[in-house]
């Protein structure tokens, strides 16, 4: 247990912290798992929607510092793979 005012302080502050970055967290995985099933399940038009939302998401959490840049973009890199393969079998 912290003894002096700044441990506790940064104690707090680091609970804070953890408690914004799984906020975030939960939101981008639960819209990559949505976005994922749309696809598999060939629901072209409900996956639109879910790879913007969850490239918007993934670019907020980005701002945040929640996660880093280049793990961003290679979710969204792989993410729009997966969706322009799909469409391109639909075709």
């Amino acid at each position: 247990m912290a003894h002096t005012q700044s441990a506790k302080y940064w104690l707090r502050k680091s609970a804070k912290n953890r408690a914004f970055n799984l906020e975030w967290k939960g939101k981008f995985k639960d819209l990559l798992k949505k976005s994922r099933k749309a696809i598999a399940a060939k629901q072209l038009d409900e996956a639109h929607k879910l790879v913007a939302e969850t490239c918007k998401v993934l670019d907020k959490t980005t701002q945040k510092k929640v996660i880093k840049k280049n793990k961003a973009a290679r979710l969204k890199s792989r993410l729009m793979a997966q969706f322009n393969k799909a469409q391109k079998l639909r075709v």
